[in-house]
């Protein structure tokens, strides 16, 4: 498997990003990226990134996590980030991100942890929780989810096409495009910055084909998936955005299929896509409600 590992140059001087970088290498070679804040013996919150982010999407609320008392978690996906790339689309698989995110899980011997999640790393989370649910106390999920078999929307089904297609692929203008602020030319340099060459960009472009919506090879896993959730009596917070074109109204299939999400501070964050940017208060204060509920 060949490999790029984006240069620590690339990682100097970000905007609001003073965090210490953590590595674990995967019994498969690979180095996985992650940040760790906050006390060690405090109870974990682990934060899951998305497509075409990378932790860097956190930078605002792991701070405010940590001032409450949390150990912050926050990896970088195989193939983004800091985290090693494997080159070529056909590394990478729904599966096997989730084995990945599964075995540092493992490695690292987290307990007791609130999931906070957003597109990729909520279908990567969720899976996750599903897998090994005794390791996880909480869930909060902002725009994603685990679709099992739907049909597309028509606003995902296009970008799936530009990401299989499109001959550029400008990781900081699309993530600049699902966000309702101004994201500055330095954020904007800064979700560019693990990603220099066009085939680091591999990853990025990989995984918006395998969201398994109808006919996808990953459905029966999201089944299997489905009917731990089904079962689910812990605490389990809702906070999607309200002008998400693609998830808006996602939240709807949880309270109605998970026991957990019955009592709990459901809230609409205000903002895009990736809310972290938008409205990184609201969501670190359902990720607290959630923890402490």
């Amino acid at each position: 498997m060949q490999v790029y590992r984006t240069p620590d140059d690339r990682f100097q001087n970000l905007p609001d990003f003073p965090y210490e970088p953590h590595f674990h290498t995967l019994k498969s070679g690979l180095r996985l990226h992650y940040i760790d804040e906050g006390p060690r013996d405090g109870r974990p919150i682990l934060l899951l990134h998305g497509e075409p982010t990378w932790c860097y999407l956190w930078r605002h609320m792991i701070p405010l996590l940590v001032a409450e008392g949390f150990r912050v978690l926050a990896p970088d996906l195989i193939g983004f980030g800091r985290s090693d790339k494997p080159l070529g689309r056909e590394s990478y698989s729904y599966a096997g991100q989730v084995a990945w995110i599964r075995e540092w899980v493992e490695a690292l011997d987290l307990r007791d942890i609130t999931l906070g999640c957003q597109d990729w790393g909520s279908l990567i989370g969720l899976r996750v929780v599903a897998e090994m649910p005794d390791r996880f106390a909480a869930v909060a999920l902002s725009n994603g989810g685990l679709p099992d078999g739907q049909d597309a929307p028509r606003a995902f089904a296009i970008w799936r096409a530009f990401a299989k297609y499109s001959p550029v692929f400008p990781i900081g203008g699309i993530v600049k495009r699902g966000t309702r602020r101004p994201l500055s030319a330095e954020e904007v340099a800064a979700y560019d910055a693990p990603f220099p060459t066009r085939p680091s960009k591999a990853a990025a472009r990989a995984y918006p084909p395998l969201v398994p919506f109808k006919g996808n090879v990953a459905v029966p896993d999201q089944l299997r998936a489905w009917e731990v959730f089904r079962q689910w009596t812990k605490p389990f917070l809702c906070c999607f955005s309200d002008q998400d074109p693609i998830t808006r109204g996602g939240d709807a299939v949880w309270l109605e299929r998970v026991p957990g999400t019955r009592g709990m501070a459901h809230r609409t964050l205000h903002g895009g896509h990736f809310i972290q940017e938008d409205d990184p208060v609201g969501f670190a204060a359902a990720i607290i409600s959630a923890a402490r509920a």
